[in-house]
């Protein structure tokens, strides 16, 4: 059964509205059970204390909205079992996610807990045959759908450094990533990013500088399941494997760059990577004199850079394939050397 474009557009609507209506009754929730995030370590930008629980809003509303949207107009044990292979993995590591916002947890145990949560998507992906662009080696689709996972979990969760960063950089990947499965009629991988773009664009509303609430770990590891997923399961079906794999890589350029910067820079000081600080992307530009709102912006338009990239790539893979990869590829290494350039303290 196809749906249009509109119908699409309405659930990310509705989606929207839902999650900037229950963000601020999560924000009440945060400051009566004092969960906030307090300025009281160095790397802490904001001047007074700011409520978390904002990404149980984002979860609440993308997955009462998912399965909304099943009983509304598709509802089978197929799509139900189909969405729940990605939407139960995403609720259990956002429930370990608030844990960690909640009372705080060592590095090691969340790294540990992303990793048995992405083996266990590898292998649901793998026994179903929901991978987008598998492999012809078992063993290997399992190695990187573990690692893409993990990675992307612990990508979005560093990006979520600054005021409306991670939320709006996330609404424009889901928003890029709906284009793409939308147009090869992927309708679950297409609800799914519809419904995640409309959830943190809402979110995105209390969110932007100055935040009045935060996602915490428990959104932003959420986010990160259901985005690395998502780009696990979509299926370009272009000609060149090179470019099916480039465009989820495209896609995900920019959290991946502040990982790598902030990774690269940790590493060359000596210090855990692990270690939170002010050494990723957000930071060095307002190290240079940009604002903290035209920084979101900036982050937001590379965002957008990526993903016209990854849409181009996917519409013109023989034409222009090649070209934009090794473009993308070098824009994407000539930031790197300059965000490394900029003090990281």
């Amino acid at each position: 059964m196809d749906y249009s474009f509109s119908q699409f557009l309405i659930l990310g609507a509705l989606t929207f509205i839902f999650v900037g209506a229950l963000t601020p009754i999560m924000r009440k929730v945060a400051i009566s059970v004092g969960a906030v995030d307090a300025p009281n370590i160095s790397r802490k930008e904001q001047k007074e204390p700011v409520p978390y629980l904002g990404g149980v809003a984002i979860a609440i509303g993308v997955v009462v909205a998912s399965y909304a949207s099943l009983l509304a107009v598709d509802f089978s044990m197929e799509t139900f079992r189909l969405a729940s292979f990605v939407l139960v993995p995403a609720i259990a590591i956002s429930a370990m996610g608030l844990l960690d916002d909640l009372r705080g947890l060592q590095p090691w145990p969340r790294l540990l807990a992303q990793t048995a949560t992405g083996a266990v998507v590898a292998t649901i992906l793998t026994l179903t045959n929901t991978m987008g662009v598998a492999f012809g080696n078992t063993v290997l689709n399992y190695a990187i759908s573990i690692f893409w996972i993990v990675g992307v979990c612990n990508s979005i969760n560093f990006f979520d450094n600054l005021d409306g960063g991670a939320a709006g950089t996330v609404a424009v990947i889901s928003t890029f990533l709906f284009l793409i499965a939308f147009d090869r009629q992927q309708i679950l991988v297409s609800a799914l990013a519809i419904v995640t773009a409309g959830a943190t664009a809402g979110f995105l509303i209390w969110n932007r500088a100055p935040a009045k609430i935060y996602m915490g770990d428990a959104g932003a590891l959420f986010l990160g399941i259901i985005v690395s997923v998502l780009t696990i399961r979509l299926r370009p079906d272009v000609s060149s494997q090179l470019a099916s794999l480039a465009i989820p890589l495209a896609l995900m350029a920019v959290p991946i760059l502040d990982t790598t910067v902030a990774v690269t820079s940790r590493i060359y000081r000596g210090i855990s990577p692990l270690t939170g600080g002010r050494d990723h992307l957000s930071h060095r530009l307002v190290r240079i004199g940009i604002a903290r709102r035209t920084t979101a912006f900036l982050l937001w338009g590379l965002a957008i850079f990526y993903g016209v990239i990854a849409v181009a790539i996917y519409k013109w893979p023989e034409q222009a394939g090649t070209p934009l990869i090794i473009f993308g590829a070098l824009a994407w290494l000539v930031k790197l050397a300059l965000f490394l350039r900029i003090p990281s303290e």
